[in-house]
């Protein structure tokens, strides 16, 4: 399976489920927004996150599963994640319709890398 480095620092924030969304009519790069009863999670390129007094968490990197895959398929995600698991580096996880994308923070990230690639993935 082959994997893809996005090449930008991204933020991962929150903001309290009732509240109004930002402006992102003009955003660029890599974007996501989750809200649910409970929060709004959105993440973003660092540069791109909006001013305001929400939690936030810097010092993410991202890898992209290349894609589109199949919704039949099962396992991709753990099988990425349980190499890392096992070298003791935590993810978030994005899904999108096409493809899975997995934040890494940018201490661990080069080490994340080298357990893929003894585990078999390829990066393009």
């Amino acid at each position: 399976m082959d994997l893809k480095e996005l090449g930008t620092a991204l933020t991962v924030f929150q903001l309290h489920p009732d509240s109004p969304l930002p402006d992102f009519s003009g955003i660029r790069g890599f974007f996501s927004v989750t809200r649910t009863p409970e929060e709004v999670s959105i993440v973003c390129e660092t540069d791109q996150v909006p001013m305001g007094d929400f939690k936030r968490e810097d010092g993410w990197k991202c890898i992209q599963v290349v894609g589109p895959l199949d919704f039949s398929l099962t396992g991709v995600l753990f099988s990425i994640a349980a190499p890392l698991a096992d070298g003791k580096i935590s993810i978030f996880a994005v899904s999108t319709f096409n493809t899975d994308y997995l934040l890494i923070k940018q201490g661990s990230y080069s080490k994340a890398r080298d357990l893929l690639i003894q585990a078999g993935f390829r990066f393009a």
